[in-house]
């Protein structure tokens, strides 16, 4: 039962338009369907079956007056009398068969009212023909002279307004699908709009100002889309300007400081505080990249197997075993800088903890892939998120990467998320640990 639920819902539309226009336009059709069988089976068709009784019980009327009295001046004044009013044209055919070719093979569906209720009257065999086009149908009857040929009208024997009936149905439907599609455009369209704008604003697109348009609830939704967005952006202000003031306010005093060892006597005592030093400015560097996130750098298409690349070249210059794999296309929207920086993060760790490192480029349909790759003793599981963290160091399962202070996976992970993606973190076939990025395309 699960199983036949989930196959149905599988084969319902996923998204907001095409799902509304499904709960208007299915019961509305649904309604004009049951409305025009009911109409048929109920009217038309027994209108129709009346009609045809009435025309059977003309012919068998003529037939048994005609039988009655076979001369040439009763089927004259039978003639006259049918034609007028009962509209049935009457012909005697003497010696000929009964039977005559038919049009095509087959007729309309509702002549079997009419055979049956011109065999109850007349109880005798009958040819009868409404395959042929034009306005009237053959009733051909033996009697004892030869055969009697009747030609009834259709509208006598069928009623015409079923087919009008289900062109108005039809029609109506159709507006009703129409005016459907139309009003729920609109109504989606804005949903579209703000959810494009947010996607973008989470990659760090700049979207700009649009119309608001739509529904009061969608219309609400899109102001605090905007006010959220100028709110972060002033934050994002204060934030970068806070941190030039910090970066200004630090550094002056620790050039002071350098200058003033560089003009002291050389001694061990100098050289442990210079490195000192050298830690506290190298700290210094990378909570700043870390708190200050994406500048304002803007967003171009960045081919990641060719930054991966350039990566791995200037890690192998320093001694690292790095090699770079790419297949399908590479390029998405995204700040070369940034992420230039996330994958030296990622691979710098990688070489860090290993003697070999792997890196796979990957384009998919709906993302770019890159996994890195080393054959270092990895991490627990558990401790996966733990790595992310600022200023994580894992000593007890990572050896200590001297040339960081724990925020190289930070750093990376902010600069992923900034652009819509993530970074996660598993067990790499080479032994140690997979760092995947993950970068969505715009749709």
């Amino acid at each position: 039962m699960k199983t036949r639920l989930f196959r149905i819902q599988s084969l319902l539309p996923k998204g907001l338009y095409w799902r509304t226009l499904l709960i208007i336009v299915a019961p509305a059709a649904l309604l004009q369907l049951i409305i025009t069988l009911v109409f048929l089976d109920d009217h038309w068709q027994a209108t129709s079956k009346r009609m045809s009784q009435g025309v059977a019980a003309d012919v068998a009327l003529v037939l048994q007056l005609y039988e009655q009295d076979p001369t040439a001046e009763n089927l004259a004044a039978l003639k006259q009398m049918a034609y007028s009013p009962l509209r049935l044209e009457v012909e005697l055919f003497e010696g000929a068969p009964l039977q005559v070719s038919r049009c095509r093979a087959f007729g309309s569906s509702l002549d079997r009212h009419f055979l049956r209720a011109l065999g109850n009257d007349i109880r005798r065999e009958i040819f009868f023909d409404s395959t042929c086009p034009g306005s009237q149908v053959i009733v051909r009857v033996p009697t004892t002279d030869g055969v009697m040929q009747f030609k009834a009208y259709r509208d006598r024997l069928q009623a015409r307004s079923g087919p009008l009936f289900v062109a108005w149905i039809s029609g109506a439907t159709m507006f009703l699908v129409i005016v459907s599609i139309i009003f729920i455009r609109n109504q989606v369209r804005p949903i579209e709009l703000l959810a494009d704008a947010m996607e973008r604003f989470g990659r760090g697109e700049d979207s700009g100002v649009f119309r608001v348009r739509g529904a009061r609830e969608v219309r609400g939704a899109t102001h605090a889309f905007f006010d959220m967005r100028e709110r972060i952006k002033r934050h994002i202000e204060q934030r970068s300007q806070l941190l030039a003031g910090v970066s200004h306010d630090l550094r002056t005093p620790l050039t002071r400081l350098k200058l003033q060892l560089a003009l002291m006597p050389p001694s061990s005592e100098v050289e442990d505080v210079k490195r000192d030093l050298a830690e506290m400015e190298e700290t210094l560097d990378e909570y700043l990249a870390f708190a200050k996130g994406l500048s304002e750098e803007a967003p171009e298409t960045v081919d990641m197997a060719a930054l991966a690349r350039s990566v791995a070249d200037a890690s192998a210059r320093l001694g690292a075993d790095v090699e770079v794999e790419a297949a399908g296309v590479t390029e998405t929207p995204g700040r070369a800088r940034a992420l230039r920086r996330c994958l030296a993060n990622l691979i710098d760790n990688a070489a860090a903890h290993g003697d070999k490192v792997r890196v796979a480029v990957r384009g998919e349909t709906e993302a770019v892939t890159v996994s890195v790759d080393d054959n270092g003793p990895g991490i627990p599981e558990e401790l996966y998120e733990e790595a992310f963290r600022p200023f994580s160091r894992l000593d007890a399962t990572r050896s200590r990467n001297q040339k960081g202070v724990g925020l190289g996976l930070a750093i990376a992970r902010d600069v992923a998320r900034s652009h819509g993606g993530d970074i996660r973190l598993a067990p790499s076939p080479l032994g140690g640990l997979r760092a995947m990025l993950r970068l969505p395309r715009p749709a």
